[in-house]
């Protein structure tokens, strides 16, 4: 069988490379390790149909390096054995390993050696978050790099790179065809390229029109209107209305969601706004909101838009506070410039004789230290006063400011 149109434009090195300039631009940090012939073990973490796989295949590629290809599932531990010895037998190669973060425990004993002597220079995929699902001793041998989506420009550019690929010799198509492919892809250039692809292949004389590319998806012209307001545009305005609390609003952006028939973008969401926009002004909404989004998942449309308006009329008439998030932005920020200190030793896993169990005091409340000492005066979270249910936690605030009176400790 012939090759799709996207594994033939599979990047071939890394120059091919659409998108990922804050790794592979000028300058960068992956682009000047390859140019400078010098290979360390990483981690590429992304969602999928990121390009994970390309850019792997693409850095060995462009070195000219011997690379075996695995998978931590579905490969077992006699192929990472065989990887192994040809590693020996060449003195290294290039494991390039596909769903990493689902290692298990044999095949880490079997890598860790000959990861630890420079024998195997890994390169890991994975769309997990690596600091939470990646085993810290192979983590902490690698380096981790973030893909980012692919943006509109990339999409276009990848669409132009194909038009004039001898694969589709003939093709006529104009730039509002590939506009509006970009804006059904959803920053999936594989998908780009498969519509593409059908379209070219779905007409006698290989000339792609809107006519073409709506017989084939049907999704509604919204995403690319008169008036320029593309998908994201939709969610964007979708989230803000329920932040402003215009329910009719709310209601009009779903309506155009719901008929794109993408429940998922909707889901994800509603998930955040839940507990970004409305968070402790009502607690409840986010168990509301995953209860109704398993309730459209279980009838799926059109029985769907049903909880999805019951819910997103609450979510908009519900009271908003974004405390909590904000708190804890500002606590990230002071974590990621260093501003850490030193964890106070009757807190740390061992524990010592200063530590004051609460639940032996009055109230189950005793002060004490709990910040680093550089931070100890710091406050983060700052409620607000007219939401009733940060006011119940400021009341607790007077109440434990109490119970130090009481027990004579300010």
């Amino acid at each position: 069988m012939e090759k799709l149109l996207a594994s033939i434009l599979a990047p071939q090195c890394i120059d091919d490379v659409i998108g990922q300039k804050h790794l592979l631009g000028e300058n960068k940090i992956l682009r000047n390790l390859i140019e400078n012939k010098k290979l360390f073990s990483m981690i590429l973490y992304g969602r999928p149909g990121i390009g994970k796989t390309s850019i792997a295949k693409a850095i060995v590629n462009t070195l000219k390096i011997r690379y075996r290809f695995l998978n931590a599932t579905i490969n077992n531990k006699k192929d990472f054995d065989v990887v192994v010895e040809e590693a020996k037998m060449y003195d290294g190669i290039v494991l390039i390993m596909d769903e990493i973060h689902r290692l298990n425990k044999d095949k880490q004993d079997l890598l860790l050696p000959a990861l630890e002597s420079g024998l195997i220079t890994l390169i890991g995929m994975t769309t997990a978050n690596p600091f939470h699902a990646i085993n810290p001793a192979i983590r902490s041998r690698c380096q981790l790099f973030e893909l980012h989506e692919l943006d509109d420009d990339d999409i276009m550019e990848g669409l132009k790179r194909a038009v004039q690929n001898d694969t589709l010799d003939g093709i006529i198509v104009d730039d509002g065809c590939l506009e509006y492919i970009t804006k059904l892809s959803a920053n999936d250039l594989r998908f780009a390229y498969n519509l593409l692809e059908v379209a070219f292949y779905s007409t006698k004389d290989k000339h792609i029109t809107m006519d073409v590319l709506t017989s084939i998806n049907n999704k509604p012209a919204f995403f690319h209107d008169k008036d320029g307001d593309g998908y994201y545009d939709v969610l964007s305005a979708f989230q803000k209305s329920i932040r402003g609390s215009d329910v009719n609003a709310s209601l009009h952006y779903l309506a155009r969601l719901i008929v794109s028939g993408d429940l998922e973008s909707i889901f994800r969401r509603m998930a955040v706004i839940a507990y970004e926009d409305i968070g402790l002004a009502n607690p409840s909404i986010g168990p509301k909101v995953m209860a109704a989004i398993e309730a459209c998942r279980l009838t799926g449309l059109p029985e769907a838009r049903i909880p999805l308006g019951t819910i997103v009329v609450e979510m908009a008439l519900s009271p908003k506070s974004n405390t909590a998030h904000i708190a804890l932005d500002e606590a990230i920020r002071d974590v990621e410039t260093g501003r850490c200190g030193a964890i106070p030793e009757y807190l740390r896993g061992g524990g010592t004789s200063d530590y004051k169990y609460p639940h032996d005091y009055k109230g189950s409340y005793i002060p004490q230290q709990y910040l680093p000492d550089n931070l100890k005066h710091k406050k983060y979270y700052n409620p607000k006063n007219e939401s009733k249910f940060e006011c119940s936690l400021y009341n607790i605030d007077k109440y434990l400011d109490k119970i130090k009176k009481d027990n004579n400790v300010m």
